[in-house]
């Protein structure tokens, strides 16, 4: 569980963070040395991954974003996503329940280089099936996690 202060410098941190401690600490309400404590508590107990910026995928060339829905031979899943994991196309790899086995989160430069990995990438053994959704709208796509 989290305390009332943690939660406080996760959503601060949410909204910018590369804020300075000092920032945080008078957003919260709490001294610099807390927050810093508190950071770095976080960090250890892997609450905190890392620092990431915002990139607008469009604006450095990504412009054909698809969901990929898959079905795997389920002895082999395992298998076929440790492959897949290693594509820097792919954003993330769920695991689903239904009739599907796992989604995944794709950004291409091109429909060409998309099309491409469909045919060659995809292509692998135990894949048995693919449905690609090309995505025409980002209504929302909202990173951050909000501590309640």
């Amino acid at each position: 569980m989290l305390s009332e202060l943690e939660k406080k410098i996760l959503n601060s941190l949410n909204e910018n963070a590369r804020k300075s401690f000092r920032q945080v600490a008078k957003e919260v309400g709490t001294s610099t040395t807390a927050v810093y404590n508190n950071v770095k508590k976080l960090e250890k107990k892997g609450v905190l991954r890392g620092y990431f910026p915002d990139i607008d995928e469009e604006k450095v060339g990504y412009t054909q974003f698809a969901i990929i829905a898959l079905r795997i031979d389920q002895r082999k899943l395992t298998e076929v996503e440790s492959k897949l994991v290693k594509y820097p196309q792919i954003r993330a790899i769920y695991d689903i329940t239904g009739d599907w086995d796992c989604i995944l989160v794709c950004y291409f430069k091109s429909r060409e280089e998309l099309d491409n990995f469909l045919k060659e990438q995809l292509a692998i053994p135990h894949v048995e099936r693919v449905i690609t959704h090309i995505v025409l709208n980002v209504v929302k796509d909202d990173k951050k996690t909000h501590i309640s």
